[in-house]
């Protein structure tokens, strides 16, 4: 396998897939990727306490995914890439076609059993 490849796949993992490994740092980058916001908003809007939020965005801070922004004794926190979103949405999209095939592979089994127990009386 490419060297290269593997350098940056470990990098990536470090980087970024062990940062998005909690979902509530998930909710973090898509409520950021609605407009910048401060700690004490993104408690708010996320119905987390604020102790939690700071944790929470200094994970995703260490790991360069937003950028802090100081404003007077406050600090503004925004993405610091929305291709993150971009890629988050990719592997909803992903998800969810996989959801959709697993329900029709369950309606499938389900209306065959049907089908069969039908015949059997």
């Amino acid at each position: 396998m490419d060297e290269k490849l593997v350098k940056e796949l470990f990098l990536l993992h470090d980087q970024v897939c062990d940062a998005l490994g909690n979902p509530y740092r998930l909710l973090v980058l898509y409520a950021l990727s609605e407009q910048p916001r401060y700690v004490s908003d993104l408690a708010l809007a996320l119905e987390i306490p604020q102790s939690s939020v700071s944790r929470h965005l200094k994970v995703l801070r260490d790991r360069g995914l937003v950028i802090p922004r100081r404003q007077g004794p406050s600090v503004l926190y925004e993405l610091a890439d929305k291709r993150i979103i971009a890629a988050l949405e990719l592997l909803r999209a992903m998800m969810s076609d996989r959801f959709q095939e697993q329900a029709q592979i369950t309606d499938t089994d389900f209306l065959e059993k049907r089908r069969i127990t039908a015949q059997d009386e």
